[in-house]
């Protein structure tokens, strides 16, 4: 594969930022406007991540697919009460600056989002309040329930997080930013793919979020085994979802 870390000045946000993209090598079958997946990165992380921490690459090197890897920051995909606009970044900016770089396609059915943890929020997100752009959205390890998420204890590291994203106290429930509330409203959703370890702090809310799709009767791919909040669980399970994702 190609790999490409591409620098690029966003309108949306004000300032400079960075996206990894892999791409398949020219061959004569490669289609003129490849099949996308927008991989979206955790709390702590950046778009280098997934690269750098799984075989990615590999798993990836006969799939005639684009990954295209953002730069979010610590935002949860979010237009932030008191900082910039990383939801109209990620969900108008980003697939219209990646299109304008590289031949991809703009077909819903080709086009995916997938993530872990915050990540797996941002793409949950993306494809339910978007329904008709997307195909499919895998989540691994998600932040499900960012509702009762945010009214936790704020992260010492970062403890105006949740006052900076969705103000103070933060109002996330019943909001279009709560996947719980997307879920009763959503029509004709995507396909939705779940995975989170038995052992994660999230696996209650993954479970929460499996039952209130299953009231709402939004099809969910759910899947629980042994594992917790790394890597070693995340580098698997990136594997299944690239194997399940409906591509042509």
């Amino acid at each position: 594969m190609v790999r490409i870390r591409c620098d690029f000045f966003s309108d949306a946000l004000g300032f400079a930022t960075s996206m990894t993209v892999l791409l398949p090598a020219p061959t004569p079958d490669r289609p003129a406007e490849l099949p996308t997946l927008y991989l979206l990165h955790g709390l702590s992380d950046d778009d280098t991540a997934w690269t750098r921490f799984t075989t990615l690459e590999q798993y990836a090197a006969d799939m005639q697919l684009a990954i295209v890897m953002p730069q979010v920051q610590r935002s949860f995909y979010t237009d932030e009460v008191w900082g910039r606009p990383y939801w109209t970044f990620i969900s108008e900016e980003l697939p219209r600056t990646a299109r304008a770089l590289f031949r991809l396609s703009d077909d819903p059915a080709k086009t995916f989002a997938a993530g872990l943890s915050m990540g797996g929020y941002g793409a949950f997100k993306l494809a339910l309040r978007h329904p008709d752009r997307f195909g499919a959205a895998a989540s691994l390890s998600g932040v499900l329930d960012i509702a009762t998420r945010a009214k936790a204890l704020r992260p010492p590291e970062d403890p105006r997080m949740w006052p900076r994203i969705f103000g103070d106290p933060p109002m996330v429930e019943n909001t279009p930013d709560d996947l719980l509330h997307l879920i009763k409203n959503v029509k004709n959703p995507p396909l939705l793919y779940s995975a989170c370890g038995t052992e994660d702090h999230l696996y209650p809310s993954n479970v929460k979020f499996r039952d209130a799709c299953a009231e709402h009767n939004v099809p969910l791919v759910s899947e629980f085994s042994p594992g917790d909040h790394d890597w070693r669980f995340w580098d698997a399970k990136i594997r299944d979802v690239l194997a399940w994702l409906p591509l042509p």
